[in-house]
């Protein structure tokens, strides 16, 4: 079983299989269009811009890390986009990769 079965597969079933099967599953492995380090720091930016800045935050950084992604890349993105997508969540996403990176 896989994440999304585990925890939701007996109360949403089809959410589960789309989590599972779907975006992880497809959807993340067409790295002969978009490589996963890419797709790792899109990922990140996009759950960061839109406030999501919980553990599936920390889980797609760990990924991050896992798929190539280097600290000096991320936290250079980040820095970047701070100013356009809130300060606060920029903070807030710079104490997983803290956690991620350096401890």
């Amino acid at each position: 079983m896989s994440a999304g079965k585990d925890q939701l597969g007996e109360i949403a079933p089809e959410f589960a299989h789309l989590n599972d099967d779907i975006l992880f599953g497809e959807v993340w492995k067409r790295n002969d269009i978009l490589p996963l380090k890419e797709r790792s720091l899109l990922t990140i930016i996009a759950l960061t811009s839109s406030g999501v800045t919980d553990s599936s935050l920390k889980f797609h950084i760990q990924s991050g890390k896992k798929n190539g992604l280097g600290l000096n890349e991320l936290s250079e993105a980040l820095t970047h986009v701070a100013s356009y997508i809130g300060w606060p969540k920029a903070w807030a996403a710079f104490r997983y990769v803290k956690e991620v990176y350096c401890d």
